[in-house]
């Protein structure tokens, strides 16, 4: 196997990661099950969850039968 020592490095210009909805703009709720930050302010109302709790719980609730 060629050993290329170029395979793993990543362009200087490429972001270092996608900022979350907690550093910046209004307050966000809290997810009801994990407690990360929301899409939603705190004023929402019901149950809030986030992207990941949301789309396991259609999973789950798809499911169900």
């Amino acid at each position: 196997m060629d050993d290329d020592a170029t395979y793993c490095v990543t362009p200087a210009d490429a972001p270092a990661a996608l900022p979350s909805p907690a550093d910046a703009g209004p307050p966000f709720a809290e997810c009801v099950l994990c407690r990360e930050p929301t899409e939603y302010p705190e004023s929402a109302k019901g149950a809030t969850l986030c992207p990941v709790c949301a789309w396991q719980e259609a999973g789950r609730s798809a499911c169900s039968g």
